[in-house]
């Protein structure tokens, strides 16, 4: 079975007018692995940059990994498939390497001719625009995910935003069992327990927001001073190892086991990014970089579901 990329080229917040190019610089920095979604509003984009770089020779398709997930509003298994061959249409792909439930979050069907992508509100001009849940238990979404292995349409299945007992129970039902369970996870948030459980389950890991507070702050969900990379551990293990602070939580977080995402638009930094494989952090700066965990969540629907989309909506007690 093909394995994941160590580290991948996260797509959330990159902006469609320049995704393609950025896709391009990227394959030409070394990356392989583009984690997308519908949500994230550029998959056509991703695909045009995807299919330039092809073109171009830098690539071949099998030598990258996609993965796209699948939006709260497709549960249903009636629009899992149809949600699966859209991101594919504008990917311009035939095949996912994987395919993530995006959150473990049903919200009613909004069409791809009513809106795309639908986002979080079902409405969004009502007079008072709300999310709406649906009635889709999980075990079914996970049914139609099970059917695209089948298909062939995509290579393996998983999902993001599990908690444990969500896992748990996945499990006790899964056919096809996930190849990977995506989480938020970096120094403020080490997961430590989630992990080891997926690891027992023989599920890897991607974290995503590796670097934290960085991806944030431009919407007002972190501020500049809860940034990890002033962190004194940090800071010293980077002087220890002649590496830049991002590139020392990055090397932590593949060295306990993930696979990360990170994402710049700067190639001089998409590279750096890349450039921490050359080095090992030792036992005691691993030690003390996790000790800096503080559950410190930035990507919380508990919080901001309420106050932007106007339903109280936790996922993690």
């Amino acid at each position: 079975m093909k394995k994941i990329p160590e580290i991948g080229f996260g797509l959330w917040k990159v902006a469609s007018a320049d995704c393609a190019d950025i896709v391009v610089e990227a394959i030409k920095a070394g990356y392989r692995h583009f984690d997308c979604a519908a949500d994230y509003g550029n998959e056509a984009e991703v695909g045009a940059g995807l299919k330039a770089a092809i073109d171009q020779k830098l690539v071949k398709r099998e030598d990258l990994w996609i993965t796209s997930k699948l939006w709260n509003t497709y549960h249903h298994p009636d629009h899992v498939e149809a949600a699966c061959r859209k991101s594919l249409v504008d990917l311009g792909l035939d095949y996912l390497d994987l395919y993530l439930i995006h959150f473990p979050i049903a919200l009613e069907y909004v069409p791809f001719e009513t809106r795309y992508p639908p986002e979080w509100l079902l409405d969004p001009d009502a007079d008072n625009p709300v999310m709406q849940r649906a009635p889709v238990p999980l075990h079914e979404t996970w049914g139609a995910m099970e059917q695209l292995v089948e298909k062939a349409l995509v290579r393996q299945i998983g999902v993001c935003n599990y908690n444990s007992a969500l896992i748990n129970d996945l499990m006790s039902y899964a056919r096809t069992p996930p190849a990977m369970l995506q989480i938020e996870a970096h120094p403020y948030l080490t997961q430590e327990k989630l992990i080891r459980l997926a690891g027992q389950y023989k599920i890897a890991v991607t974290a995503f927001s590796p670097l934290a507070a960085l991806s944030y702050v431009e919407l007002e969900m972190a501020g500049q001073g809860d940034s990890v990379l002033t962190e004194p551990v940090v800071q010293d293990a980077a002087s220890a190892h002649d590496k830049s602070p991002a590139q020392i939580v990055l090397r932590w977080a593949v060295q306990r086991g993930t696979s990360i995402i990170p994402k710049s638009s700067n190639p001089d930094r998409m590279k750096e990014n890349l450039a921490i494989t050359d080095f090992s952090l030792t036992d005691s700066e691993m030690s003390a970089i996790s000790a800096l965990n503080a559950n410190r969540r930035f990507n919380d629907p508990g919080v901001f579901c309420e106050g932007a989309f106007g339903l109280l909506n936790p996922i993690y007690d």
